[in-house]
């Protein structure tokens, strides 16, 4: 058997567990050791539970690969619990839900009618959980525990959590009783530093303990929620920023914490139009050290202005400052007359046909306020404005896009659905060039590493008819993306360096008000920040907040003898996402970090316990995905950690035993 278990996931209709399945090390050989349990520990619902299972029993029966070992051996197997990661300090994102009215309930229903809501609520929950990249850890009775961030981190834990919440609360709303009662949830999350990793139990009710307040209070904060609400902590809401709109239920006593905690009501989505200005609330500073690649976009929107069209890329790492520049042509262009088009891609939404098209033309037509189909399709039309004609086929085409149904008012489109796919893109198009006969158009696209398919291809199409418009395209994305069309225009592609060392000092004194800092620190900032703005703003509004300095009339000193940064909160979800995709030489980086950012391979391979091929191997792991770089030859090569703040991500995950171990060596 040649398959690995993720093309057999996927050649069995379950490739969205592949992941998961990675990040526990769980290899084709240990499918057929695989329990309900251990199914249930990885989050996966009650439905695909069922189906996996039975296709592991199948793929035992006939393609299991042989071990050499005797018959009885996948039985033996399967009374061994899964190996795991040992435990680890992290910041992790809590879930806590709870099935309101549960009691009230059972004392009104047969207990096998009970049984199936609460499998049936169960399912909902486990479904948007994994949906959202987050794992089940334990079912309560009518409560399920869920964590973001563990085991495997994502650089946005605290959002997917969030909106898991809002999908379970509508998934678990839509559902009735047997006696036509409808159901209803709360949901509590908080975010903050635990140890995760412990497995505590016996035989198959082991399960990964959390230890520290994390949890607690994100089970405190689904008491606080009335029935149908979610509630986050002040941690979890800071780093969601205005993704969402908020209520605050100020602050609140609650059992088990001393000092009253903030908590929030998430309400419903936030109506900014990109991730950046979420995350900035709208409040910026002045642009540094990016004047030249202002320039260069400037020049071009002047082109493109005088009818020759432009598209233009900027690729960048995260942080490194492409949405600040869109922002910068913005508000250069602000006093023109122009039309500006935004398009914001989404991690969630990446298999979603067209879905930041749809988004851009729902928030446009606001039709989130609409009571009507009626009044949807009035909106809709208004889309058109004076600058197109719009017959009855383009508004069906475009109220089929939006899932809104035009058939009483427009008739059936008569197209197959490649046919339909056509005339939308072709109508997409026209309506830019429509709205560029009156003024020039500067449309966005952000964030393109995450781009559906069918987006990019309708910007490829529209490229084909950009040269001879008023029209400039300018996009972002991160590096490693295909950004290839096949249109006239010659793109304009600018990679964006990391800021020098005066910059990187620019943003810290702009970041504290214009205060100069203690040289020192400033020294610190720039090395762990690597030039990247965002690690430097972030580190900054850090130890401001830290009680660590003391503020005068034109600086800031230190309050204190013992000078330390720490990876902002803010930050922590992103860089260990970058550690995680590299189970299992991941343990190899944490070891390294205990030595420094910069290491030798003698010292490494002298104090871990695995062989020199497998260090090699490792290490080559850690270079291809650019964690660290390398310098000479094994068993002279010396390495260095790409960035400090990887490198102190690493290292403070460990347990201090762990790193007390290390440095023992």
């Amino acid at each position: 058997m040649t398959l690995n278990v993720r093309e057999w996931l996927e050649s069995g209709g379950f490739g969205q567990y592949a992941e998961v399945f990675e990040a526990n090390e769980i290899g084709f050989e240990d499918l057929p050791a695989l329990t309900d349990e251990h199914l249930k520990e990885l989050g996966i619902a009650i439905g695909p539970r069922v189906r996996l299972l039975k296709s592991i029993r199948e793929l035992s029966c006939t393609d299991a690969p042989s071990t050499g070992t005797d018959a009885a051996a996948p039985a033996a197997a399967a009374a061994e619990p899964l190996a795991t990661a040992e435990a680890e300090r992290r910041q992790l994102t809590v879930m806590f839900v709870d099935l309101v009215g549960s009691t009230a309930l059972s004392s009104r229903l047969d207990p096998e009618d009970l049984r199936e809501i609460i499998r049936s609520y169960q399912a909902v929950v486990a479904e948007q959980v994994t949906a959202f990249g987050g794992h089940v850890a334990q079912y309560l009775g009518d409560g399920v525990l869920a964590y973001f961030g563990y085991p495997v981190a994502h650089e946005d834990e605290a959002e997917r959590a969030v909106r898991a919440a809002l999908a379970i609360l509508s998934g678990v709303g839509a559902k009735r009783s047997k006696t036509g009662e409808p159901l209803a949830g709360r949901i509590g999350i908080a975010t903050g530093l635990v140890v995760v990793g412990d497995l505590l139990g016996e035989a198959g009710a082991k399960e990964h303990a959390v230890v520290g307040e994390t949890p607690n209070l994100a089970a405190r904060l689904q008491g606080l929620a009335a029935p149908g609400q979610v509630v986050v902590s002040s941690r979890t809401q800071e780093l969601i920023g205005h993704l969402f709109e908020l209520q605050s239920l100020g602050p609140q006593n609650v059992k088990g914490i001393a000092v009253p905690v903030a908590a929030y009501v998430v309400v419903r989505d936030g109506a900014v139009e990109s991730r950046f200005e979420a995350r900035t609330g709208g409040k910026l500073g002045a642009m540094v050290g990016r004047d030249g690649e202002l320039r260069l976009l400037t020049e071009r929107w002047r082109m493109a202005a005088e009818g020759d069209g432009q598209l233009a890329i900027l690729i960048g790492d995260a942080g490194i400052g492409k949405s600040r520049i869109v922002r910068a042509l913005q508000d250069t262009l602000a006093a023109e007359p122009h039309v500006r088009i935004n398009y914001q891609c989404s991690p969630y939404h990446s298999d979603s046909a067209l879905f930041p098209v749809i988004q851009q033309l729902s928030r446009t037509a606001d039709l989130a306020s609409a009571s009507s189909v009626d009044e949807k399709l009035d909106r809709l039309e208004g889309l058109f404005g004076g600058t197109a004609p719009k017959s009855p086929e383009d508004c069906a085409l475009l109220a089929g896009l939006l899932a809104i149904d035009g058939t009483a008012r427009y008739g059936r489109l008569g197209l197959s659905p490649q046919q339909q796919r056509q005339r939308t893109f072709e109508l997409l198009s026209s309506l830019s060039i429509a709205l560029s006969r009156e003024r020039p158009v500067l449309i966005v696209l952000e964030d393109a590493h995450w781009v559906d398919p069918s987006t990019l291809e309708l910007f490829d199409v529209a490229t084909e008819r950009l040269a001879s418009s008023p029209i400039m395209m300018l996009i972002t994305a991160r590096p490693g993306v295909d950004l290839e069309f096949g249109g006239r225009c010659n793109p304009t592609r600018i990679m964006l360096n990391r800021l020098g060392r005066s910059q990187i000092e620019a943003v810290v004194r702009r970041v504290a008000g214009g205060k100069a800092m203690p040289e020192g620190l400033l020294n610190e900032i720039a090395a762990k920040t690597d030039g990247v703005p965002l690690f430097a703003e972030e580190i900054t509004k850090t130890m401001l907040e830290s009680g660590l300095l003391q503020e005068t009339d034109d600086a800031f000193v230190f309050d204190r003898s013992r000078e330390r940064l720490v990876v902002p909160v803010t930050l922590h979800d992103s860089l260990m996402a970058r550690l995680d995709r590299l189970q299992p030489v991941k343990e190899v980086a944490q070891a390294a970090a205990c030595i420094g950012r910069d290491f030798e391979y003698a010292l490494l391979r002298a104090i871990l316990p695995i062989g020199d091929s497998e260090l090699r191997e490792a290490l080559s792991q850690l270079a291809r995905a650019e964690l660290v770089f390398g310098r000479g030859s094994p068993p002279h090569s010396r390495f260095t950690f790409k960035h400090a703040l990887v490198r102190d991500a690493a290292y403070e995950s460990l347990l201090r035993s762990r790193r007390q171990d290390i440095h023992g060596r």
